[in-house]
């Protein structure tokens, strides 16, 4: 098994030195361990992007000495490497979560998810998604949500994880967690 690890940034203003670092962690990482290391420009946060970013992000990286093996400019085996460029991918693989009814789809605006919060933080309770009350498929039934999908109204996909689920994984700094 090879090393392949990968910085994505958001071209959303300038590279923060803490970007920096860990551009600098994942190349020294995979140089060291004969691996890749790959630049994927994370766009798809469009009320964020700012125009003319990315080239600045490519430059301080370049004047810091980290050259990727691969890039938006220097392409490879897994591209495209800007996220916004792998739409379809990524409807596909939505579409197979879907099917296999591990997502579903919500309609909340940002302002409901708002309000859930703050109610849940003035109860004293951890924010978190809370899919019994808000709008989406199992609230709004298949009737409402087809309505809402004919209308055009946004949608996110929200990974189904049941109610009171313990979620374990091994993480290879930690070891078993949660």
């Amino acid at each position: 098994m090879s090393v392949r690890v990968r910085f994505a940034p958001s071209p959303t203003g300038y590279l923060h030195v803490g970007g920096l670092r860990t551009a600098l962690y994942n190349y020294l990482f995979a140089k060291h361990n004969g691996g890749t290391c790959i630049l994927r420009i994370e766009d798809t946060d469009r009320t964020r992007f700012v125009e003319n970013a990315q080239d600045n992000l490519v430059d301080a990286l370049r004047w810091a000495g980290i050259e990727f093996d691969e890039s938006p400019e220097k392409g490879g085996n897994y591209g495209p490497y800007i996220q916004s460029e792998r739409f379809d991918l990524y409807k596909e693989y939505g579409k197979k979560l879907l099917d296999s009814k591990a997502a579903y789809l919500a309609f909340d605006t940002a302002e409901e998810i708002e309000a859930m919060r703050n109610r849940q933080q003035s109860a004293g309770v951890a924010p978190k998604y809370d899919r019994t009350t808000m709008r989406n498929e199992f609230t709004l039934g298949e009737i409402g949500t087809k309505k809402l999908m004919d209308e055009g109204v946004p949608y996110v996909l929200r990974l189904k994880v049941e109610h009171n689920a313990e979620v374990k994984f091994h993480d290879i700094i930690f070891g078993k967690c949660c």
